[in-house]
């Protein structure tokens, strides 16, 4: 633990309580505090305006697994194992080995639970409460997937919902999932108002098909899936008001995040990148640069805006400090993430805790930013600064920045092949079941 980070962790009151909220394939300008013009977002505007936004937070990966391996586990994904979406009835899955944010937090003593979107393994040796998570209810992969390892195409696709590792519905009425995951919630923070505990929320939605209750449908401005965008924020809401009900709002951090970028391919039923260039599926900046926003009454200051560079990987060796807890996390093995304690308390004034962040593409490295945000693209040898042109229009010109290029390519090199000699693999259920 640096210095500064236990300073950080001296400052606040007490070891919080944590809700993890991370939606699916919501885009950087699907919100009104990151400028959406015609999606309403009362509830996280308000998280804002009573915490921090993070204008330069990134996922791992643009695609749904991936992106959950590095939130969970603090590492690459291509370190652990899962560089690619999983199918259902896949014989790999996120290794039970692996210590995750629910491990962190149960070996804490916290209540943990784990609701909505897994997809990191639907075979019970990857499933959530066999990483650290006592209790699990929601679906196992993507709302568009198939129990017969191909993607849906029907609109009700016989999906299964799961409570722990038993199926306990086929097929379930979408249009109530983010509804029934939002009770899940409320019932799980009522029930351990008295106790520390951790949730994660991950929603279905958006992810295509698109589905909202008979409340939300046909009440927005940007169609379905603004409704669907709407009916998530008094998801948030609801959050919000239950903790200031029971009496613990400023015990509690809560973050609002999304998994990676619009899938710009849907057309109408997909988001926006807002001012950024690319979606889903793209190492743009818009297919992993997400809106987040952190709000912790008493510690967050409101109102903030953080700049600095912040990746989801982070999320694992912050909590472990903040919760005083930096020998949970293992020894031996590379944790990417770095802890971002002082991102969270002081988000204007304290920098970035990494350098370099590296955009992959399943199992190619694309692309590589710095802290300052200079950022090369592999296959074109275009540099781009992110500070002055976010959404990657103006390239710089290579040979008047000769060394930032060089800079840029040898750390990307290098760790390329340090995180190759260093890949863990996924979970076998040859060798896990």
């Amino acid at each position: 633990m640096s210095a500064d980070s236990s300073a950080a962790t001296e400052e606040t009151d007490s070891q919080p309580n944590v809700v993890v909220i991370f939606t699916d394939d919501q885009g950087y300008g699907d919100v009104g505090c990151f400028g959406s013009p015609d999606i309403r977002t009362p509830n996280m505007d308000r998280m804002a305006t009573e915490g921090a936004k993070f204008t330069s937070a990134y996922v791992p990966a643009p695609i749904c697994t991936p992106s959950r391996a590095g939130l969970l586990t603090g590492c690459y994904p291509q370190r652990v194992g899962l560089p690619d979406v999983l199918f259902p009835n896949s014989e790999t899955g996120l290794a039970p080995a692996e210590v995750t944010l629910g491990d962190l937090f149960d070996k804490q003593g916290y209540a943990t639970c784990c609701i909505g979107k897994w997809h990191l393994g639907d075979r019970n040796a990857f499933l959530p409460t066999n990483h650290g998570f006592d209790e699990y209810f929601g679906i196992p992969y993507s709302n568009d997937m198939r129990p017969n390892n191909i993607h849906g195409k029907d609109k009700h696709p016989p999906l299964p919902v799961l409570r722990d590792t038993e199926v306990v519905e086929r097929g379930p009425d979408q249009r109530t999932l983010t509804q029934r995951y939002t009770e899940k919630a409320v019932d799980f923070i009522e029930d351990n108002q008295d106790d520390s505990f951790f949730c994660y929320l991950a929603h279905t939605m958006p992810h295509v098909p698109l589905y909202a209750s008979e409340e939300f449908e046909d009440t927005s401005a940007r169609g379905l899936y603004g409704d669907v965008i709407e009916e998530l924020d008094r998801s948030v809401g609801r959050i919000l008001d239950t903790l200031d009900r029971l009496g613990i709002d400023d015990e509690t951090l809560v973050i609002f995040t999304s998994d990676n970028g619009p899938w710009l391919e849907m057309g109408a039923s997909s988001g926006s990148s807002g001012p950024l260039r690319g979606g889903k599926h793209s190492t743009w900046e818009g297919g992993v640069r997400v809106p987040m926003i952190a709000r912790w009454p008493g510690e967050i200051p409101d109102g903030s805006v953080c700049t600095e560079l912040f990746t989801m990987m982070d999320m694992l060796p912050t909590f472990a400090n903040l919760l005083d807890a930096d020998d949970a996390l293992p020894d031996d093995r590379t944790i990417d993430g770095t802890d971002a304690t002082d991102l969270f308390l002081h988000p204007e004034a304290a920098t970035a805790p990494t350098d370099y962040f590296y955009y992959y593409y399943q199992d190619d490295l694309e692309a590589v930013r710095d802290a300052e945000g200079h950022k090369l693209h592999f296959d074109d040898g275009a540099l781009y600064d992110l500070r002055t042109d976010v959404g990657e229009e103006r390239g710089l010109e290579p040979e008047k920045h000769a060394a930032t290029v060089e800079r840029l390519r040898d750390a990307a090199m290098a760790f390329d092949a340090e995180l190759d000699q260093h890949a863990r693999g996924p979970g076998r259920i040859d060798a896990d079941n």
